[in-house]
Formats: C-alpha cells, structure tokens, sequence
C-alpha cells in the first residue's frame, strides 16, 4: 500500500520545506499556510522517498522536504502518471497537473551532486477536495487520467 511518508510547507518559495505533524489542504488553493498555495495548477507538490534515496545513494545527506516537496510517499510510481490523474491522500483528491518543472537556477542539491530528482520525478497536483493530511495516510491512483 502506498502512503504519505512526511508533509512539509515553508513561507516562502524557493526554499527547503519543514516537516510538520499535519496539514491542511483546501479545495482550489492548496496547503494552508504553503508559500505555493493559491489559484494555480502547482497547488501541492509531490516527491517519491524512493526519488530521495536516488540522491542519498550519490553521497547526499538530503530528507524530506529538502527538494520542496510538500508531500514525501512511498510505494507508487509518481513520475509515471498521467496528467489528469487523480489521487486520493488521506481524505483528499489531488489531480496531477504537472510532472516535473524546469529548474531556472540551479538549486544547491544539483551543484552537489550534478543532478536533481524534483525537475524530473516530483509531480505536482491541484486540490479538488479538501482535508487534513498527514504521515501514514494512504495514497492511491482513482483515476488513471490521459496526457
């Protein structure tokens, strides 16, 4: 089963996300008190642990919310999905807008390590029902979406 290992926010864009107990997601915006919430279509951001190990295995000491990803899983193949897929996390519904982003500048994992997962494994989603989620939640694919 597929799970929510950790969720993090920060107040800011552009910086690394602290991991919290709980968050908060609301319907059309995103994680309360998320410097990426609002009306967009990178509402919430998704990173695989399995991505993370990929960098820790090149030397890295990195963990969760260090690739500013707002929800860390474990067990489903995030890159692979489709746009339009959806998700349920906990008690939410996420629809995959998004697999992942240019990188502008180089963020210092990648002069680290000459390489980034977020730009090509994390995913990112807008909420269409909101709730509370936390680590240990389940995550699961409820519609597979098209491209």
């Amino acid at each position: 089963m597929a799970s929510v290992v950790a969720v993090c926010i920060s107040e800011k864009k552009g910086e690394r996300k602290t991991p919290v107990e709980s968050v908060v997601l609301r319907e059309n915006h995103g994680i309360v008190g998320d410097a990426h919430a609002g009306d967009w279509h990178r509402q919430v951001s998704l990173l695989a642990r399995e991505s993370i190990n990929k960098m820790r295995d090149m030397g890295l000491d990195v963990d969760n919310g260090d690739f500013a990803e707002n929800l860390t899983t474990e067990g489903i193949h995030l890159y692979s999905l489709p746009v339009g897929a959806r998700l349920t996390v906990g008690e939410t519904l996420l629809e995959v807008t998004q697999i992942g982003k240019e990188c502008h500048t180089r963020c210092a994992i990648y002069h680290q390590a000459g390489d980034c997962v977020m730009p090509k494994e994390g995913i990112f989603a807008k909420v269409l029902k909101g709730g509370t989620v936390q680590a240990g939640d389940a995550v699961a694919l409820v519609e597979a979406g098209s491209e």
